[in-house]
């Protein structure tokens, strides 16, 4: 697609001064994650970055390919890892790009944040982001996003199995058969029909399971810190002890938040029912492990299935689940009828190539357009394309601090220009200005882009065209 006649000419002039990028080599319209807009005959225009070299992307912890191909779509360098990296590794690598894929491996704190010098967006290609530092992140104006919905469904499904196989000790008969023991037994096996399950947070997870589990014929409560209505018959209870005291099996889908750190410890084991069970598909520190050893060592409870704990190896292997890494790995592994699996909640087909959609949609509309709607550290702002009719428009993206003046010193800047669109958000202590501006040439855009950054508000300036 040819660029207008006025900035195509003059390009050349301060190429040398400036690098201009070839990508973008698409646009993303609202509502299609690859680029076709959803509106019968509008084409929406192709914006470049001003003042930057093709977009570089790093993606770590084997991010799944639907990720990679729309980012390959849009003309940016792509580099793709299946693991994480150790953090003077990822310093290095850090250092030159302008977006980062990760999942919940990687540690993306303050340290290695310094060291970005060109990032402007993370992607966390799951639904937790408590790997990141966010404050930091959005002080340096770089935008998060996450995937809080894709994998709802396979985390709710693995959630049911597990509820199916704790009441039958399908776990304990799997492994006697593997040693060559037959113990045909149906002593404390249990069907589900009827029995009562308690959902701590009813988000898009609890909700899901909620649903399935009416389905098996079983009861449900939940507990949440919010008043949400309930999906078919369940009921919420004003308390977490009432939760604990009605459920046979109890099952937990809230943040990693310090009020949610060891939530489930000795008193509340106490107020469960005898032999009921725990699951735990949400955050490793939202369960007091020790204190589930007890519980289940004195028979309080009948079994338990853990998918997420207080540390995780950062990647597959024999033997690194072990005292080494959390000192109660033992004693937990030596209980009966304790289902353990290795973060795999989301861990499906479906699941991760929604995330990949999901995630690189939105870490490419902001890289290529700006819009911040879905950030999780940031204000969230957004702006229609524009159309192929927008010959001498620029796009101006403007993170900065929250303070009383900034718009007035930008419209100043501005004011050889018509500001056709603008709009202004602020989250805490940034603020996030989007701006199109009309009769602007691209021997202007220097000019203007060094002003930007001149003005004592300024994080970041970005100008696309």
């Amino acid at each position: 697609m040819s660029q207008p006649q006025d900035i195509s000419n003059l390009s050349q002039s301060f190429s040398n001064a400036v690098a201009i990028s070839t990508s973008p080599v698409n646009n993303f319209s609202p509502g299609s994650p690859y680029g076709q807009s959803i509106y019968p005959g509008r084409h929406t225009k192709v914006l470049k970055p001003f003042s930057t070299g093709d977009i570089k992307i790093l993606l770590l912890e084997n991010v799944n390919t639907t990720a990679i191909e729309i980012f390959n779509k849009q003309g940016y360098q792509v580099e793709f890892l299946k693991t994480s990296l150790p953090e003077e590794e990822l310093i290095e690598k850090i250092k030159d790009v302008h977006a980062i894929g990760i999942r919940s491996k990687t540690n993306l704190n303050k340290r290695i944040l310094e060291h970005a010098k060109n990032l402007i967006v993370i992607g966390c290609f799951c639904i937790g982001t408590n790997q990141v530092d966010l404050e930091y992140a959005a002080k340096k104006g770089i935008a998060v996003f996450n995937s809080p919905f894709s994998n709802s469904r396979s985390v709710a499904e693995l959630v049911i199995a597990e509820i199916i196989t704790l009441a039958r000790q399908l776990g304990d008969r799997s492994i006697e058969m593997h040693t060559g023991t037959w113990n045909k037994v149906s002593s404390k096996c249990w069907e589900i029909r009827g029995k009562t399950l308690g959902i701590i947070g009813y988000g898009h997870i609890g909700s899901q399971l909620s649903v399935l589990a009416e389905a098996f014929g079983m009861n449900v409560i939940y507990y949440d810190t919010l008043m949400i209505m309930a999906l078919g018959t369940a009921k919420q209870v004003p308390t977490l002890e009432a939760l604990l005291r009605q459920a046979d099996f109890v099952t937990l889908h809230v943040p990693e938040l310090p009020e949610t750190k060891n939530m489930i410890s000795t008193n509340e084991f106490n107020c469960m029912k005898d032999g009921s069970y725990l699951i735990n598909a949400s955050r490793g520190t939202v369960i007091d492990i020790p204190a589930l050893v007890e519980a289940r060592k004195s028979g309080k409870i009948a079994g338990a299935a853990l998918d997420v704990y207080p540390n995780e190896p950062a990647k597959n292997g024999v033997g690194l689940f072990s005292d080494n890494l959390n000192s109660w790995t033992t004693d937990l592994t030596q209980l009966g009828n304790i289902i353990l699996s290795p973060h795999i909640g989301g861990s499906t087909e479906e699941a991760q190539s929604a995330i990949g959609i999901e995630v690189g949609s939105a870490v490419s509309k902001y890289i290529n357009e700006g819009s911040s709607v879905g950030a999780v550290n940031f204000p969230e702002v957004s702006l229609r394309s524009l159309t192929l009719d927008d010959n001498d428009r620029a796009r101006v993206l403007y993170v900065h601090k929250n303070v009383p003046g900034v718009l007035k010193t930008v419209n100043e800047i501005f004011a050889e220009h018509n500001i056709e669109k603008q709009y202004s958000e602020s989250r805490g202590e940034i603020a996030y200005l989007m701006a199109d501006i009309s009769n602007v040439s691209v021997s202007q855009l220097k000019e203007l882009y060094d002003s930007l950054q001149q003005t004592p508000f300024h994080i970041v300036t970005r100008l696309l065209y």
